[in-house]
């Protein structure tokens, strides 16, 4: 986060891999596992070559690797595909967000947590701070990932309708709110990118709760799916406010940080 050197922050953007490829490897719960970190590991790596190609173009142009060069080196439609495509696997964008399920499915709550509160906001970030750097007007790209976004959005909140399994319900709901997030940072007005970054904030928070509220389920009943766990009001009253607590924000009510993100990207989606 505190680093300007485009090298360093290639290098630990892709470590952040590691703990969590090793979380899910070692802990998870069933045989799948293995198939879970293979996707994960080759869709983020392949998504961030092209990023690694430009790091290496721009230390080869301007002779140095910090980040914030007043003569920006990234032009043209290419280099803003190659620099934002690493993020937005990542983000995961919708297409690419098939790995985001299997591996919230098969990761232990540890891994669940860490993945819907930390690494998924480092793609927002990286993409604040790459799209920042670009001196292009790249309006047809905008327009095209925005258009993705939205349609994606709309498509797995339909999807989640039909899943009985907590956790893939949980996942696909985290793919819903970011990419909302990604059509903010496209847009890329003051507005919008605070709207992203408190959404990205609330969501970490109400979604890292929610896989832990999940597993509290998965304990007591052994199973994710909703037939077999439900009834549990009467068993544990206290969980049960706190489900309520936790969907109620997930949902944007009231008094959740969400509702003010929420409304700060619907009002910049709208006036765009």
């Amino acid at each position: 986060f505190s680093i300007s050197n485009n090298m360093t922050f290639y290098l630990l953007f892709e470590s952040c891999l590691i703990p969590i490829l090793l979380m899910i490897l070692g802990w998870g719960y069933q045989p799948e596992r293995t198939q879970a970190g293979v996707y994960m590991l080759f869709y983020t790596i392949f998504g961030s070559l092209p990023l690694l190609i430009m790091v290496l173009q721009y230390t080869m142009t301007t002779g140095s690797n910090y980040m914030f060069f007043t003569t920006s080196v990234f032009t043209g439609f290419m280099s803003t595909v190659c620099l934002s495509a690493a993020f937005l696997v990542k983000f995961p964008m919708y297409s690419v967000h098939l790995w985001l399920l299997k591996a919230h499915v098969e990761a232990p709550v540890a891994g669940s947590m860490i993945l819907a509160g930390v690494l998924l906001k480092l793609g927002g970030f990286g993409l604040i701070r790459m799209l920042s750097l670009l001196d292009y007007d790249y309006t047809l790209l905008k327009e095209l990932i925005i258009s993705v976004s939205i349609w994606g959005g709309l498509l797995v909140s339909i999807n989640c309708l039909r899943y009985m399994d907590m956790k893939l319900l949980i996942a696909s709901s985290s793919v819903v709110h970011m990419s909302t997030c990604i059509t903010a940072l496209f847009i890329m007005t003051e507005w919008s990118v605070k709207g992203c970054l408190l959404m990205m904030i609330a969501h970490g928070i109400c979604s890292s709760g929610l896989f832990s509220l999940a597993n509290m389920a998965y304990e007591r009943t052994n199973s994710r799916s909703m037939l077999v766990t439900k009834g549990l009001l009467n068993l544990t009253p206290m969980i049960s406010l706190w489900w309520f607590l936790m969907l109620a924000s997930n949902m944007a009510a009231p008094p959740s940080i969400n509702l003010a993100g929420e409304i700060m990207l619907l009002m910049s989606l709208i006036s765009w």
